[in-house]
């Protein structure tokens, strides 16, 4: 896939939404400059899961921004969704491409192992991701990940990288400075009370203010 990938990563919160509370959120988000979007509820009401992706799907194509689905190959190819995100359960990433449409995108999670993320590159990942950094509310027994595994992967892999796990607009920088291409976030987005103020707070992390001489 030639779709540069770059800047903030949305990814909803993992409860139950209906199909006009997933939009209002994630619009907010997309207002305040998210550029992917990773539709994620693990619950099993595939009426509700199907009505929300579908409505996001429409969300985000007017807005131009990919939308994937975590996990579910199918349900993204119900709602024809610009791809999935592939956790360690899953289809693996060559399962997942034949069953999807040609230039679908595929992210795979590789936690805190380089082996994962060149197995997925080889096998024809469009982006891997890495974390957690930080402590997550998401994922409080999630494994630590390092910058080093963003610097490594900066000048060893072909594809972008994603770092998740705590990230905060106070602590991204150092992230994409090490080597991330996106920051995927949950909390510090979805969680607050102004959505896309939040979102719009990471900008700074991509585009740092240049100091100037006096």
């Amino acid at each position: 896939m030639n779709r540069r990938l770059q800047g903030l990563y949305a990814i909803t919160e993992d409860r139950a939404l209906s199909a006009g509370e997933a939009c209002v959120a994630v619009e907010a988000a997309l207002r305040g400059g998210a550029s992917l979007v990773q539709y994620r509820d693990k619950s099993g009401d595939h009426r509700r899961r199907l009505a929300a992706a579908t409505a996001l799907r429409v969300l985000c194509t007017r807005y131009r921004v990919p939308l994937l689905i975590n996990d579910d190959v199918e349900l993204a190819r119900a709602v024809g969704a610009d791809g999935v995100h592939l956790g360690r359960d899953d289809l693996d990433v060559r399962q997942a491409r034949a069953r999807l449409p040609d230039h679908s995108l595929i992210g795979v999670s590789c936690y805190n192992r380089f082996e994962l993320a060149q197995r997925a590159v080889d096998a024809g990942a469009d982006y891997v991701a890495f974390g957690s950094f930080f402590a997550s509310p998401t994922k409080p027994q999630a494994v630590a990940a390092t910058p080093d595994l963003l610097r490594r992967a900066r000048t060893e892999l072909s594809v972008p990288t994603v770092a998740i796990g705590g990230i905060s607009p106070e602590n991204g920088a150092a992230l994409v400075r090490a080597g991330a291409d996106m920051l995927a976030v949950i909390s510090a987005v979805f969680a607050a009370p102004d959505i896309a103020a939040a979102a719009r707070a990471f900008a700074p992390c991509f585009n740092p203010v240049k100091e100037t001489r006096p």
